[in-house]
């Protein structure tokens, strides 16, 4: 591939060179490699189910853990709107014609938006208004207004901050569905709630003025003091998108498009975090207010199985550190080990001699641990949990992406097909080892899981190539935790026409106007 001077120039503000672009459209080429899944987890063998009794108990812990200042919510906000809005961007483009489904749908639903009183204020400046203009079936006008810088722009915006829930005093943006919840179960004894977002670097201004003149409400609302830091994902994360011939991707002007390379950028930003237990939750999952109760009380349950099981884990490490152990022990740890941690040694490990077994045991054990919470499997799309295959001839618990397996393999899809669960991106993340010192994450990342996802700009398809996930490959040398959690604590909005499902408009549907 021959760059112009331009393009080249482009390459190093990007804070790249031009041999990385190269290796990473060789990669497209290519196609990359395969994890090998062993099998899916189910309840009782990977995942485990929490019950009313232990809840409660679990429920304490992470309140004093809370209340002492320990946890902290993480939100991957990065992504852009522009996603959500594909069909209508098509839609203004592509203007539908008489009879067109797509055209039917939006002028049906249209007022059944969260944003859609906003939309009849900016149109208003404009001597317009939407029920006009739905009568008169100027789509046109509509789709302009809503997406464009002209009117709500809501295609130049991150997602955080478009309109999610209605309510009777207003509407509420995905952020601040995530403030709401932050001073739920993350607010310590000083009434300090603490929140760490990362967005992408041309949002950030945006997102920060929103927070200004947002977070005084919900302060006085919840009787709290936000603790918020913003990061963004540096740009010499990002990675250049080709389209669908692996050719690279041009805006409109001609320039290579370059885009944050997926999740898993965001490590690093964890990994800065002086955080100790981190409840990490993405932008687009969030409840209306009927379901903050469920949703806050599995984040608590979730927080405080990983207290319960990291305080374990530090116990058996300090004991495993002395100079002398016992083979009862070292049994002991084994025992912890499997049962609790659903850690799986390699098949000769009962012929190892006691101190490789005590050996393998301290690395596995110091380790940063996570619990996850996964959702019996309705048809969403995302991850999944299963045991899969190590290097080392052991078995260990990864979420897993429909990406990472082999399309070509019979087997392999056949034991992705029979997952049962899957991963709505609901964590709960020990970062800290038994001294109190932060763990370096960029240690337990497997650097071979790197995927080429199908992603679009502005309604025009590309491909693009993702860094081992946040929750993929980034955590993949984690201790790993399945938990049952309700379908109801997952929510997604991953298309305009999400916001339409019951859950999102309850408050509508029940007097709500």
């Amino acid at each position: 591939m021959k760059f112009s001077p331009a393009d080249i120039e482009q390459i190093q503000r990007e804070g790249l060179s031009v041999a990385r672009v190269e290796e990473q459209l060789a990669l497209f080429q290519r196609g990359v490699s395969h994890i090998e899944l062993h099998r899916p987890c189910r309840t009782g063998d990977g995942i485990e189910v929490i019950s009313p009794e232990a809840g409660e108990r679990l429920t304490y812990r992470c309140e004093l853990a809370a209340a002492a200042g320990r946890c902290l919510k993480f939100v991957p906000a990065s992504g852009a709107a522009s996603r959500m809005f594909k069909d209508w961007f098509q839609g203004l483009e592509d203007p539908w014609r008489e009879g067109d489904p797509a055209a039917a749908a939006f002028a049906a639903n249209l007022p059944r938006y969260p944003f859609y009183e906003d939309l009849r204020l900016v149109m208003a400046r404009q001597g317009d208004d939407p029920d006009t203009c739905l009568r008169e079936k100027r789509y046109d006008a509509l789709l302009s207004s809503i997406l464009t810088p002209h009117g709500l722009g809501y295609g130049y915006l991150p997602k955080a901050l478009v309109k999610f829930h209605h309510y009777p005093d207003g509407s509420r943006t995905a952020l601040e569905e995530h403030l709401v919840e932050a001073a739920l179960y993350a607010t310590d004894n000083r009434r300090i709630s603490r929140l760490h977002i990362t967005i992408s670097p041309e949002y950030r201004l945006a997102v920060t003025d929103f927070l200004r003149e947002t977070c005084p409400r919900y302060e006085g609302i919840f009787s709290v003091t936000y603790d918020i830091a913003v990061s963004c994902q540096e740009t010499a994360t990002n990675t250049i998108a080709v389209d669908m011939d692996n050719r690279p991707f041009r805006t409109e002007d001609e320039r290579l498009y370059f885009r944050p390379g997926g999740h898993g950028t965001l490590l690093k930003n964890l990994n800065d975090i002086d955080g100790d237990i981190i409840i990490l939750k993405n932008i687009d999952n969030v409840a209306p207010d009927h379901l903050k109760e469920v949703t806050v009380r599995y984040k608590k349950i979730l927080a405080g199985l990983l207290l319960e099981r990291q305080e374990e884990s530090f116990r058996y490490l300090q004991c495993l550190r002395a100079e002398h152990v016992d083979a009862e022990t070292i049994a002991a740890a084994d025992r912890f080990c499997r049962e609790k941690l659903h850690i799986t040694f390699p098949d000769d490990y009962h012929r190892w001699s006691p101190e490789k077994k005590k050996a393998v045991q301290l690395r596995k054990l110091a380790r940063p641990m996570r619990v996850c919470g996964v959702v019996r499997n309705e048809g969403e799309p995302g991850g999944g949990p299963f045991w899969v295959r190590d290097d080392d001839g052991g078995r260990s618990l990864q979420i897993v992406e429909e990406i990472q397996v082999d399309p070509h393999s019979e087997s392999q899809q056949a034991i992705w097909r029979a997952a049962s669960h899957f991963n709505p991106v609901d964590l709960v993340c020990g970062i800290r080892d038994y001294r109190g010192e932060k763990y370096d994450l960029r240690r337990f990342v497997n650097p071979r899981t790197v995927s080429i996802a199908k992603k679009s700009e502005k309604g025009r398809d590309l491909q693009a190539l993702e860094l081992p996930g946040l929750w993929n490959g980034s955590m993949a040398d984690w201790n790993t935790i399945f938990v049952e959690v309700p379908i109801a604590t997952f929510n997604p909005v991953k298309t305009i026409a999400d916001l339409l499902r019951p859950q999102h408009l309850w408050q509508r549907n029940n007097g709500g106007q």
